[in-house]
């Protein structure tokens, strides 16, 4: 296996930040799921705050820094096969950024969070909890939406295992620290890693993203209009 000797920023801020805030979110909203009582109050604001941060890596997508870009990571089947080969054999399957496998990943989670989130709005618990739009649809849709919600949730789980699963496959087998490289935005590479011009774009305009999704959300829950 080829030496790891360049180390190569890829990462940017806004990423990172999208990344860990989703990770700690994802989990407190496991919690307070099962916790219900008063939780599930804090379990909606952390579903809000989960919509927010999901439209605003949508838009970072488009508008973000190299390997944030979509266009940068979703690979076609070619590509994917022929990652996958390079995993189940001895060479390195080094990337600067999302690899082909791993960039589809990050498409269908979004998806499904989105899914999540969006489904939330309109759900309830038979007791105390209603959506925010709960009224704007009828009870059987609202318990049609909140079982998909519920087990949508699971598929989440699900994923984030396997998620976490193949980063300690890339750590452990192909000695490729991805953990490290989403905290400090660097990725060790070989020589034989092709790295493209990588542009970074100003935090200031995720800031503004990222409070344009706030304020998205916040007229869909508040329905000022």
């Amino acid at each position: 296996m080829s030496e790891l000797h360049r180390a190569v920023k890829v990462w940017d801020l806004p990423v990172r930040l999208f990344h860990w805030l989703l990770v700690a979110l994802f989990g407190f909203m496991f919690f307070s799921g099962k916790a219900k009582g008063n939780w599930m109050e804090w379990h909606m604001y952390s579903g809000y705050m989960i919509l927010a941060l999901v439209l605003f890596r949508v838009l970072w997508g488009f508008a973000g820094s190299t390997h944030a870009r979509f266009s940068s990571f979703l690979a076609g089947p070619g590509a994917c096969i022929a990652f996958m080969r390079k995993l189940l054999s001895r060479s390195p399957a080094h990337v600067a950024g999302h690899n082909p496998l791993g960039g589809w990943m990050v498409l269908v989670m979004l998806l499904l969070l989105l899914a999540q989130a969006g489904t939330g709005l309109f759900s309830n618990d038979d007791i105390s909890i209603e959506g925010p739009l709960y009224k704007f649809v009828s009870k059987e849709v609202s318990d049609q939406l909140t079982s998909f919600h519920y087990y949508n949730f699971y598929v989440l789980l699900a994923l984030a295992a396997a998620h976490i699963a193949a980063v300690a496959f890339h750590v452990l087998v192909k000695k490729e620290n991805l953990v490290g490289a989403m905290f400090t935005g660097v990725k060790m590479l070989d020589s034989q890693t092709e790295v493209p011009a990588v542009r970074f774009v100003s935090s200031w305009r995720a800031l503004g993203l990222f409070v344009l999704a706030l304020v998205a959300v916040i007229l869909i829950v508040k329905r000022p209009f």
